[in-house]
Order: structure tokens, then sequence, then C-alpha cells
């Protein structure tokens, strides 16, 4: 029997798949067959879509909303799409572009048209998300150039942090102990003794 699928990605946990999964039911897809990934598109490597794949079998169909929900790598994108199309026989129809839609114009000119639509928005798909990357690191770029400090806050030792280390030095105040009440993990408190003598800092 025929199946009908639906494959929904958003690249963060905090990111909203409602319209994604507005547009399945209109395609009368079970709960159970529509796979979620919160996860970046760069690569495959998603529990939810290597769990789809071992599923969809022959005659089955795949929605997706858009080709960048698939992917945002072009190469990976062509190959998966061969896989999913020629090599297990699964009709894909990407809900935002009619002409990729594999039920339709299986004769050559719809194939070389959807082929032709496939590798232009494969290729945008990744060009946006290069462009994405090279915003971030731009963003964070200047974030720094104004001060802001990216990473876990920095932990500062107690006001009593240098008696305490006289103390421990003097063997008057067991390692363990000093640990407990300055509040700093062995890594940090090494750091912070670093910096009172003087030496580097983070």
């Amino acid at each position: 029997m025929m199946n009908t699928y639906g494959y929904i990605r958003v690249s963060s946990t905090d990111q909203n798949e409602d319209r994604q999964l507005d547009a399945m039911p209109e395609r009368d897809i079970p709960r159970a067959c529509l796979f979620v990934d919160k996860q970046s598109g760069k690569d495959f490597n998603r529990p939810a879509y290597q769990a789809l794949v071992k599923k969809l079998k022959s005659g089955d169909t795949l929605y997706i909303k858009s080709i960048d929900r698939l992917g945002r790598n072009y190469e990976d994108i062509q190959t998966q799409w061969r896989i999913l199309t020629k090599e297990k026989g699964v009709d894909i129809a990407v809900l935002d572009m009619p002409l990729l839609d594999t039920r339709q114009g299986k004769d050559l000119m719809g194939t070389f048209i959807a082929d032709l639509v496939l590798q232009i928005l494969s290729f945008v798909a990744q060009s946006e998300r290069e462009s994405i990357r090279q915003r971030q690191a731009e963003g964070i770029a200047a974030a720094k150039l104004r001060g802001v400090r990216f990473g876990r806050p920095i932990k500062k030792p107690p006001a009593e942090f240098t008696d305490l280390v006289k103390q421990w030095e003097r063997g008057d105040l067991l390692f363990a102990a000093v640990l407990e009440r300055t509040g700093l993990k062995t890594a940090t408190f090494y750091r912070r003794l670093r910096e009172m003598r003087g030496g580097s800092g983070e």
C-alpha cells in the first residue's frame, strides 16, 4: 500500500514549525507520517530524516514545504533527491514549487525541467546558508569590537580569595575546603590564582 509522508525541518529548537505543519493536513497526511527535525540543514545526519528514509518505499509520496527544508547543501540535496526518487522510487512534491513534483511531467521534458529547477533551488539554498553564516560571523565580530563577551560568564572569586589561598599554602586549609568556600571548580581556581599572581588569565 502506498503511503503519504511529510518532512519538516527548522534550524533550531526555538524556531516554530507551525507554518510547515499547517500546509501538511491539506494533503491528508496522518500525524504519524509527519517527521520533524529541529536541526541545521548543513547535512542529512538528522534523526527524523533518517527514520523517514527507512520508512519510505516505492510508490510513496513525500511532501516538503520548500527545498531548503530538505537541506542547504547543494551536492547533498542532489544526492538525496536521486536516492529517494531513483533508487527508492519515491515521488517528491515541493509545496512551494509545483514544478518540483515528480508525479507530474514524467516525460523527458518534464524530467529535464524538474532537474533544472532542483539544481537552481539547491544552489540558492546553499547560497542562503553561506550568507547566513557570513552575517553571523560579521555580527559576532562587530559585537566583539563593542566589547560584548561571548561564552559563559566569568565566575569571580570571593573577596576573601587571597586569604583563603594563603591559608591553603600554609597548610591550614585543605584544597577541597578552599574550593567549597570559593565556589570554584579546580581549573577555575588555578586560573584565578594565576591572575592574582599576575600571570595570564582567560
